[in-house]
């Protein structure tokens, strides 16, 4: 388990806050406060970090979001080793560092959405529902139980991850990363979408949802990577034509 203040370490060790820092930090304190308002967690269940160079801010361990305040920063080298703020973080580190350590996300959000955790109990794999599951990259896989905080569940997550950028954890719930907070956050709704909507489908008594297949995911997959707004000649953004 990663060192953390509380275990011997001197709070001394933690330095000074950038102000590149203290602005994600208030972006990252917006996010969780929005887990909670849109649903995805209750109390201070899930946790969210984002990456500034080398150093991995996070939310702290069992502090609620409103309370949180800029003078609240907490961080840690991709080692573990806290070097801003005196909060413990959250007991999930092992889990974000696995992520940034593997991948070239800047950002994961972890959260106890309620109809994913469902659907988590319930299959291996959330079955092909919506094209959505393109943007996660394929079918969203979920990851074996692994008691919490632990290198074992990081590693369980890791492999769930493998070629996506979000997965299920059984009897957990959700784990996504991105390139930014928002990116993360909207995967993470996207995922819990795609699951709540998998559940009511389900329970209509006598009847079974019509599935995608691979290769009908594969093609929004090709058609996806050309979505959104490009820049025009003139340096304007111009629809994408979806």
């Amino acid at each position: 388990m990663t060192e953390r203040p509380g275990d011997g370490r001197e709070a001394e060790d933690t330095r000074s806050v950038r102000e590149e820092e203290a602005r994600t930090w208030t972006e990252l304190v917006g996010t969780a406060r929005r887990t909670v308002a849109d649903g995805l967690v209750v109390g201070t269940s899930g946790n969210v970090s984002v990456r500034v160079g080398e150093t991995v801010l996070v939310t702290p361990s069992g502090v609620p979001y409103d309370r949180l305040t800029p003078d609240d920063v907490t961080g840690v080298d991709l080692t573990g080793r806290q070097v801003l703020g005196t909060l413990v973080p959250t007991s999930e580190l092992p889990m974000h560092l696995a992520v940034y350590r593997t991948t070239g996300a800047r950002a994961v959000v972890h959260t106890h959405a309620v109809h994913a955790t469902a659907v988590s109990t319930l299959v291996d794999e959330l079955p092909l529902i919506h094209y959505m599951a393109a943007a996660l990259g394929g079918p969203v896989r979920v990851a074996p139980y692994a008691t919490y905080g632990t290198d074992e569940l990081a590693g369980h997550m890791l492999r769930a991850l493998d070629g996506r950028t979000g997965c299920l954890l059984r009897n957990h719930g959700t784990v996504t990363y991105g390139t930014t907070l928002t990116q993360a956050y909207d995967r993470t709704a996207q995922l819990e979408w795609m699951c709540r909507l998998w559940l009511t489908a389900s329970s209509v008594p006598g009847l079974s949802p019509h599935l995608l297949t691979p290769q009908q995911l594969t093609e929004t997959g090709d058609r996806m990577r050309g979505y959104g707004q490009r820049p025009s000649p003139s340096g304007t953004s111009s629809p994408s034509g979806v």
